[in-house]
């Protein structure tokens, strides 16, 4: 795959310091819950033009204001011109310390990144080599215009086909397939709604599984990025989110032998289409809607350090605009890690807060990792987390064991 981003000048990779945990528990305070109408809300049938004066204050007090936060540092700098997102943030994904963000607890449509919400409420609930025949039930209520990856009434998939076609082509149809398995549109927006409470993820209010425009539905850049995160800590998470192409059964034929067809990812970052490829591009998940304009959450990593971004509604009305202006940010991220002081926190979920593993300082992976069935020789496991997963370290946020760096290529299914 080329990678014709070209990296920054990066600043040193910092150790962590122990400082940290302490700097984050004095968060605490401020993490309050956002309220349940906003001043100015986007409440599904369009986003208002400018953010409410007052926003959650989860993660840091700064993270409320409106308008871009930024502190910053000898030698850092400065934020990318000519951004045009009506949110966004820049997180470092192992510390949670917010390098930048602007309006990044504005409740807006969030279009298909909601189903990184999905994907790690539901994931781990079905085995991956379960296998499902479609009925017409299951694609019912499906929106006009939904983006879908073919699935045909009367035809068999694994769950592990249906999640690379959530993954890659952001299918509304293997969503709702999956949704039913899972007990049900309502049962599992249900679940998805207390997956988002446990993540502290306050600003989103769920109504479809799959992000398509609905009254009411919303989420934020702040969000969006405790799902990416969070998601991040299951190996098959990372296994669907960074695989560029995939084979995907077509319709099962009487008396013919099935046939297969290639897909390919959604996320341009990923695969170079439209824009040049990032480097170190590991996923995570792009959406787009009347509602909710253009929406995005990458991660990367570049020599050991590993940023998640989110765009959300880029005004500008330049074709990839989501992808120009994320780009941007991790390039900044990259240069000015380490030169900037943090403007909030990303918090860890509720039940890990002030624990550290398996009580021996070490985090359990068996709380932390999907199981993943049947998945043959090795496993690319994305922003160089390998054998253990993201996990909570006390109220300082997540850990990454570093075993592997990235590969330079991303994961391509056979």
């Amino acid at each position: 795959m080329p990678t014709t981003s070209h990296p920054p000048r990066y600043a040193a990779t910092r150790r962590y310091r122990a400082a940290l945990a302490a700097a984050a528990s004095l968060l605490l305070p401020l993490m309050t819950a956002a309220p349940a109408v906003a001043d100015n809300p986007a409440d599904g049938k369009g986003a208002p033009k400018t953010p409410p004066p007052r926003m959650s204050t989860v993660g840091g007090e700064l993270l409320g204001r409106p308008g871009p936060q930024v502190q910053l540092g000898p030698g850092a700098p400065q934020l990318p011109q000519g951004l045009s997102g009506r949110s966004w943030l820049v997180a470092d994904a192992e510390s949670g310390e917010i390098l930048a963000a602007n309006n990044a607890h504005w409740r807006l449509p969030p279009a298909s990144t909601l189903k990184m919400l999905f994907a790690d409420t539901v994931l781990p609930k079905l085995p991956r080599d379960k296998v499902h025949k479609v009925v017409p039930t299951d694609l019912e209520g499906m929106g006009a215009g939904s983006s879908a990856v073919g699935l045909h009434e009367g035809s068999s998939y694994t769950v592990h086909d249906l999640w690379l076609g959530v993954f890659l082509r952001s299918g509304n149809d293997a969503v709702r397939t999956l949704a039913t398995m899972n007990g049900g549109i309502p049962q599992t927006v249900k679940d998805m709604q207390a997956h988002a409470d446990e993540l502290q993820a306050a600003d989103t209010h769920v109504v479809s599984p799959d992000g398509y425009d609905e009254e009411g539905q919303v989420s934020s850049a702040y969000d969006l990025t405790l799902f990416a995160r969070s998601g991040l800590q299951k190996a098959d998470f990372r296994e669907y989110c960074s695989t560029v192409t995939a084979q995907f059964p077509d319709e099962e034929k009487k008396g013919e032998k099935r046939t297969s067809s290639t897909i390919v990812n959604t996320n341009r970052l990923l695969t170079g289409q439209g824009v040049p490829a990032y480097k170190g591009m590991a996923g995570v998940k792009n959406g787009s809607t009347t509602n909710a304009g253009n929406t995005f959450t990458g991660v990367a990593q570049h020599d050991g350090r590993k940023l998640l971004v989110t765009v959300m509604n880029p005004e500008k009305s330049e074709q990839y605009e989501v992808y120009t202006e994320t780009a941007k940010l991790l390039d900044w991220g990259f240069e000015a890690a380490g030169h900037v002081k943090p403007v909030g926190m990303l918090v860890p979920p509720k039940g890990t807060a002030g624990k550290s593993g398996d009580g021996s300082g070490r985090p359990s992976a068996d709380r932390t990792q999907a199981s993943v069935a049947g998945s043959g020789g090795g496993m690319w496991t994305a922003v160089g987390i390998a054998g253990g997963a993201l996990a909570a370290l006390a109220v300082a946020g997540f850990i990454v064991h570093r075993r592997h760096p990235l590969p330079d290529l991303v994961r391509k299914k056979r």
